[in-house]
């Protein structure tokens, strides 16, 4: 499958109908390779060690550092990044952290013990350095809980209620300020049905590229995810009725305008926010759509990016047992979840099927002869290559190498990938066959006699905690000027990729 070539057409054509009957077993068989793309990786800065600030049974296992997920960059040049123990830390011109927000006390009732839990995620508004507006999401146990969700999935009530899922705004009276001083409005609360804690939503993102005046500024997307009826355990999971449907917040990407609608004067959400008129299913005239979706058939897209040159929308999809993706995604699209997974229907949708069955889809389909429901990703890989998908970014910055490449990793494995930009456009064709060749990046460091040693990630967090680790929870950001930044929530690190420097000085 994976050549290098500005495109890849996967061998599926040549299929029988006694094949589409057949399970798959080894959906991509061929690895993902190193083909010479190697990358300079230095040490920014270590986030303090959080380890102990909750109870033992009130934390993940293994606990980690500090369990850092974002690195985020203003215009002004300050730099911010959370600890998902409830800390949002502003980072001074040489990256040492202080505390600006202390989220996690403003939420007695957030969950810490899950992989995505606690202070998840957080983004600033465009105009922030004016209106001083910054948002956060986290997940809340319902047990005991006062609060009632804006959303229930459709046929549970209030006791099938386990955990809320909470996007707050928050406001700085003054934005210039190194510490938070300020209020909090809640946006949405939403509800989640499985027994644990899995797939809350986690991602909030302004678009980076759109502009003052332009129909999508001001605009906030969110992840999309189906809440767990995944895998999510307990008696409602493996639901593939709570998905492709669009009466329901399930498996879908938001786009809100976050002010509330006593400002905007514009149509009112499920929660104190508004639902912009150029969503597809605003204007749809149905009244049983909700308009606040952008996209939907996801089962995990927990992470968003966008295409700084051209604003390409990127989603990397976490998959089931099987496929891991990244999708170009489009205002209105289903991307198939659950009855699809990469480019293969998943076998749910077959009478006695399950979640972790692949089956071929049939050949005009693939081909794009015949054209189906679905939106299928422009890249994949399968589980032999690695376990979770993590951030991508379209990079234009400054390493050569990685110049128009979409560069992104596994969050279990801690590998990074990358694949070519155009490739993954052409491959956004409409024929789901068509897919961007994928290749892994070697990662080296230099010493400070200025000598390389080709490292991997998972190495470089042992090194740091001096113990093995069982996974590397890699995740991927950018800074203002179009670097990336890659850490863990294991060791707390922030690392940036560097041009091949040979020992000079690091990069802010």
């Amino acid at each position: 499958m994976r050549l290098p070539l500005p495109l890849v057409l996967l061998p599926f054509v040549a299929i029988s109908a006694a094949a589409i009957h057949a399970q798959i077993a080894n959906p991509i068989p061929a690895p993902i390779v190193k083909r010479g793309l190697s990358v300079e990786v230095r040490d920014v800065v270590r986030l303090p060690d959080t380890r102990g600030l909750r109870p033992p049974d009130q934390d993940v296992v293994p606990a980690g550092w500090a369990r850092v997920s974002y690195v985020r960059d203003l215009p002004d040049g300050r730099r911010f990044a959370n600890d998902s123990r409830g800390l949002l830390y502003l980072l001074d011109g040489k990256n040492q952290p202080s505390v600006y927000a202390n989220v996690g006390a403003a939420f007695p009732l957030a969950v810490y013990n899950r992989l995505a839990s606690g202070f998840i995620g957080f983004e600033f508004h465009p105009e922030f350095a004016k209106n001083g507006l910054w948002y956060t999401v986290h997940a809340e146990r319902a047990m005991g809980n006062p609060a009632t969700p804006n959303f229930i999935p459709p046929g549970f009530t209030p006791a099938d209620v386990t955990y809320h899922n909470v996007i707050t705004e928050w406001r700085a009276k003054s934005p210039t300020a190194n510490t938070f001083d300020g209020t909090r409005r809640e946006l949405l609360r939403f509800a989640h049905i499985v027994m644990n804690l899995t797939h809350p939503m986690g991602h909030l993102e302004f678009n980076p590229t759109a502009k003052p005046g332009a129909l999508d500024y001001g605009l906030l997307y969110t992840s999309g995810s189906d809440l767990g009826f995944s895998n999510g355990g307990g008696p409602h999971q493996n639901n593939p009725g709570q998905t492709q449907r669009l009466d329901t917040l399930i498996g879908a990407i938001l786009r809100i305008d976050p002010r509330s609608p006593s400002e905007s004067k514009g149509m009112k959400g499920l929660g104190d926010y508004t639902i912009p008129a150029v969503n597809k299913f605003a204007a749809d005239g149905d009244p049983k759509t909700f308009g606040e979706i952008y996209a939907y058939g996801f089962r995990n897209a927990h992470r968003l990016s966008w295409d700084l040159t051209d604003g390409t929308m990127f989603a990397s999809d976490i998959g089931m047992n099987n496929i891991e993706e990244i999708n170009i995604v489009h205002n209105g699209n289903n991307y198939g979840w659950m009855k699809r997974e990469g480019l293969f229907e998943n076998g749910i949708t077959r009478p006695g099927g399950a979640l972790n069955e692949l089956f071929p889809l049939p050949a005009e389909i693939l081909d794009g002869r015949k054209k189906d429901e679905f939106t299928y990703p422009v890249a994949v890989y399968d589980h032999n290559d690695g376990q979770a998908v993590t951030t991508g970014f379209a990079y234009h910055g400054s390493i050569p190498q990685l110049r128009g490449k979409f560069v992104f990793g596994d969050i279990v494995r801690g590998r990074l990938f990358a694949t070519d930009l155009a490739a993954m456009k052409k491959a956004d064709d409409g024929i789901p066959q068509t897919m961007a060749p994928v290749e892994e990046i070697q990662l080296f460091v230099r010493d400070a006699g200025g000598n390389r040693t080709a490292v991997t990630f998972r190495e470089l967090i042992e090194a740091t905690n001096g113990a093995t680790v069982t996974r590397a929870d890699l995740h991927i950001n950018r800074s203002r000027d179009g670097e990336l930044f890659i850490s863990s929530r294991q060791d707390g690190m922030i690392r940036m990729l560097v041009p091949d420097s040979a020992g000079t000085t690091a990069a802010r």
